[in-house]
This record gives C-alpha cells, sequence and structure tokens, in this order.
C-alpha cells in the first residue's frame, strides 16, 4: 500500500516534530505501531517507511534526516522530512523509495 496523497483531506494534523506536521487518521495520538504521516509538502509515511535509506542517499538538498522509532515494527528508524522548506521538487525520493512511503507535492510547499 502506498501513501494515501490525499492525507490533507483524510488525515487530521495531530502535532509538529522538528518543525513539521504530523497526520494521523481520525486525528488518533501517534503510537510506536502508528505513527502516521510527517511532513506536508514532503510528506513520509512513517506507517509504510521501510528505513533503505534511498531517500537520504539521493536527495540532492538532503531534505531528510534519520530519526528513531523505537517499537515500530518496520523498523527502529525513519527517514523524516526534517527539512522538507529546502526541498526542490525533484522527485528522485518518491523514485526511489521501495515502499511508496513519500508524497511531494508541489502544490503544498508553502504549507508546512
Amino acid at each position: 500500500m502506498a501513501i494515501d496523497p490525499e492525507f490533507e483531506e483524510t488525515y487530521d494534523e495531530i502535532e509538529r516534530h522538528d518543525g513539521h506536521r504530523v497526520w494521523t487518521p481520525d486525528g488518533e495520538d501517534a503510537t510506536d505501531e502508528k505513527q502516521g504521516i510527517h511532513g506536508t509538502h514532503v510528506a513520509v509515511d512513517f506507517d509504510i517507511c521501510i528505513a533503505d535509506g534511498a531517500c537520504l542517499e539521493d536527495c540532492p538538498v538532503d531534505v531528510f534526516e534519520w530519526v528513531d522509532t523505537p517499537g515500530h515494527p518496520e523498523s527502529e528508524i525513519k527517514a523524516d522530512p526534517a527539512n522538507e522548506d529546502q526541498c526542490i521538487d525533484c522527485m528522485l525520493c518518491v523514485d526511489v523509495c521501495p515502499v511508496d512511503a513519500i508524497d511531494v507535492d508541489p502544490s503544498r510547499a508553502g504549507r508546512i
């Protein structure tokens, strides 16, 4: 399953994490096992991310940073869009993500 590209309409913003929004379905609190979508312009579904690191390696402007996610069943770290305001919309991260956990939408650039 890929990230929901309509998450702004189907999810609720529940908090801010390192300067970016965190979204979950129905406004549920994030848990160790369900962590929601981090970011808006550059959105990463932490519940899908397997932390293979391709987005960190290929991003030319270093949008992503590793963040610890202890207790998550997929991986103990995730690619966090900590610097999403630096995104140049090249879409390399979207192209290299093996599980389609990333969505970049230029129209959401001002809504960080």
